[in-house]
């Protein structure tokens, strides 16, 4: 069935005619639509939901019992993703109509007050990283470390280098995305150890060489280490003609050496800690780097200019990298991004302003060490098994099996990661450090 203007009904986002159609299948050799399709019978939509109608009140109650069954945890949980207090004043401002309604901001005339907050989300990341250059978020630290990836090879394009050098505690959504991004194009991952939960420099020595496009090192680490050979770490990379890629994030980099001093070519990371929260899955990716790779950023860019007025004004500068004008020369796939959860951020390091950022920060380090030394005076425990700083988390062995007794405290109301079968790892932040004494308490009972 058509419209009268020979548009298929129904289809308002799609307003081609059944000629457009038949001229396209022609086109890619085809007889239907559905034959671009390869869905399998048990999951193909049969055009009905099986989902009884019901009114809205009996369908609010059923959703209340379901989430009723939702066990209350208190969680100790890191590993890439963590919690910190977020502001009332972040979720009100944030929800104002001109924010959640400014999907993408091509049009500057109409979008100065979230262009204008953008820049400033880059400002902040530019002060934090020491690089002069960020964009306006990526999705998240996977995709980020991804994307520098690609840029390293972009840069050696035409030379021997085709390796990304990641240590071996590599979160494992980051190295997934990674090599999903790398498998296209002809370029290969390979791990480096680490020694005592810091870069093994020596091992990584030994690796790094001509075919190095890149090295990534981590500094808090997955498992919550501060990396203290940074700078012998950029070093390397740099004698073998490799980028120097560093993953961290906004309160971290509060704190810990400026990656810019440090020899960082790119820094990746999360943004989400801060004004957003434990967000179960969903990020927002730091991307910031040298100005001599601008052109080869993904992403969106943010730049300050003048109107006919004279006036500084704000807009998304340099899109030529972008697939949305020149697909065949884009930077990046990417043609999306983070902006409401981007303009969060913003808001939340602007609450906090720089001391009481760099205060987050500092208890992130006291209060990962103090929780450590009581864990580590329980019988059958030893914290933190690495002999380092720490920031927010830290790996506990346990003499009995570590399931068991992570499953111990789950039932006491706890969430705690399990690595394997003597090691967990607790992280302490703001939000649940006034239950640590109930940690301690629990671990005492099941360790």
């Amino acid at each position: 069935m058509t419209a009268g203007n020979g548009r298929r009904d129904g289809s308002p986002y799609a307003p081609h005619t059944d000629a457009d159609e038949a001229a396209m299948l022609d086109a890619v050799g085809v007889e239907s639509a559905e034959s671009l399709f390869d869905i399998p019978e048990d999951v193909r939509f049969d055009g009905e939901f099986d989902i009884d109608a019901t009114d809205e009140r009996d369908l609010r109650e059923s959703i209340a019992n379901l989430f009723a069954r939702n066990e209350e945890l208190t969680e100790f949980l890191g590993r890439g993703h963590h919690a910190h207090y977020v502001p009332a004043l972040v979720d009100d401002l944030s929800r104002r109509s001109e924010f959640l309604t400014s999907y993408t901001q091509y049009q500057p005339e109409i979008a100065q007050g979230f262009l204008q907050a953008l820049f400033e989300y880059q400002s902040m990341l530019v002060e934090l990283t020491g690089l002069p250059v960020a964009n306006c978020s990526m999705y998240d630290a996977a995709t980020a470390l991804a994307e520098a990836a690609l840029l390293a090879d972009r840069l050696r394009r035409g030379a021997s280098g085709h390796r990304v050098l990641v240590p071996e505690h590599l979160q494992e959504g980051r190295l997934g995305v990674l090599e999903n991004y790398l498998d296209g194009a002809d370029m290969e991952i390979g791990d480096y150890p680490m020694d005592d939960g810091a870069v093994d420099l020596d091992a990584l020595s030994d690796l790094v060489g001509d075919e190095t496009v890149m090295v990534y090192a981590e500094s808090p680490t997955v498992r919550g280490v501060i990396e203290e050979n940074l700078s012998e770490i950029g070093d390397l990379a740099h004698e073998n003609d490799a980028l120097f890629c560093l993953g961290s994030d906004v309160v971290a980099l509060a704190l810990l050496e400026e990656p810019a001093s440090v020899g960082a070519d790119v820094v990746v990371g999360e943004a989400d800690a801060l004004g957003l929260g434990t967000s179960y899955g969903m990020g927002l990716g730091i991307f910031a780097t040298r100005e001599k790779f601008l052109r080869q950023v993904p992403g969106r860019l943010v730049g300050a200019s003048e109107d006919a007025e004279d006036m500084r004004a704000f807009t998304l500068t340099l899109q030529t990298r972008e697939q949305h004008i020149r697909k065949e020369r884009a930077t990046s796939n990417i043609c999306t991004n983070q902006a409401w959860v981007a303009l969060r951020t913003a808001m939340h390091i602007a609450w906090l302003g720089p001391d009481r950022l760099v205060d987050l920060a500092t208890r992130a380090v006291t209060d990962a060490r103090d929780l450590a030394a009581r864990l580590d005076d329980i019988s059958g425990l030893r914290a933190p098994v690495y002999d380092r700083h720490h920031f927010r988390e830290f790996v506990v062995h346990t003499d009995q099996p570590a399931p068991a007794i992570a499953n111990d405290l789950a039932g006491r109301g706890f969430a705690v990661h399990t690595l394997d079968d003597h090691h967990l790892q607790v992280c302490i932040t703001d939000v649940n450090a006034d239950a640590a004494d109930r940690l301690v308490a629990a671990f005492e009972e099941v360790a």
